[in-house]
């Protein structure tokens, strides 16, 4: 039988992937993606492996996980997405879990791939996120690190959730501009202002929190790879919002 989840997936342009995506939920017994506006084949691959398609125009991937919850049938939601995949193991002990709950929320630790390797270090080895819950919680709608509405009490699973956030390098150098973007935005939004020391200092502190404070180190050049675009993205998002309220003041 069907495990009584409603896996979400919020989409845009994801063609390549949705549909492995999809397959490693089949164990749910209901599959949502929430596509914001795909100019690909993304909504008719999704509903070819076994998807029920929402399409709209959200601002946010918040947003996007929103619909879908509010459109489940089930009591309890799984959270994925696209770039994730869900193992036998977590599968069998979401079954597990929603049988007999003991807490609203579950959070899931992510085993983050890094250009073909397991990253154990570089901030990326204890990432855990809540993805499990019960359908009246929401996500709160940012731009950028999206997270569910606050729970006071939250379980944690044991199997992980593979996250492949990057197909290459390429991938990630795209992915870290438009987050940049996004970043400087929200920031703007909240009256925030860039500073030359945000553009001077914070990427070399970013830089050396994230190799030597969280141990990229040992990651070897992956971690070093890491680091160093982690700090490009700071510069970045700081640059574009230091654009942006320049355009403003004229």
């Amino acid at each position: 039988m069907p495990t009584p989840v409603t896996a979400v997936i919020p989409t845009l342009n994801e063609a390549n992937q949705i549909a492995d995506c999809v397959r490693a939920v089949t164990w749910a017994d209901e599959v949502i993606v929430a596509d914001g506006g795909s100019s690909d084949e993304t909504t008719r691959a999704a509903a070819a492996a076994g998807a029920t398609v929402l399409q709209g125009r959200w601002n946010t991937i918040a947003a996007q996980r929103n619909a879908a919850i509010a459109a489940a049938r089930n009591q309890w939601v799984f959270a994925v997405d696209a770039d994730e995949r869900v193992g036998r193991d977590l599968a069998e002990e979401i079954g597990a879990t929603v049988a007999t709950p003991a807490h609203p929320a579950y959070a899931v630790r992510r085993a983050n791939m890094y250009l073909g390797r397991t990253m154990r270090y570089s901030g990326w080895g204890d990432d855990w996120v809540i993805r499990l819950f019960q359908r009246d919680r929401r996500f709160v709608e940012r731009r950028v690190h999206e997270h569910l509405e606050h729970v006071d009490d939250i379980g944690r699973l044991r199997a992980s959730l593979l996250h492949v956030p990057y197909r290459d390098l390429s991938h990630h150098l795209e992915k870290l501009d438009r987050y940049a973007t996004w970043s400087a935005e929200e920031m703007a939004e909240r009256g925030r202002r860039a500073h030359l020391p945000d553009i001077l200092l914070r990427p070399p502190a970013t830089f050396f929190k994230v190799y030597f404070v969280r141990l990229g180190v040992l990651d070897g050049w992956r971690g070093a790879v890491l680091s160093g675009l982690a700090a490009v993205h700071v510069f970045l998002k700081y640059v574009r919002l230091w654009d942006l309220q320049h355009k403003v003041d004229g």
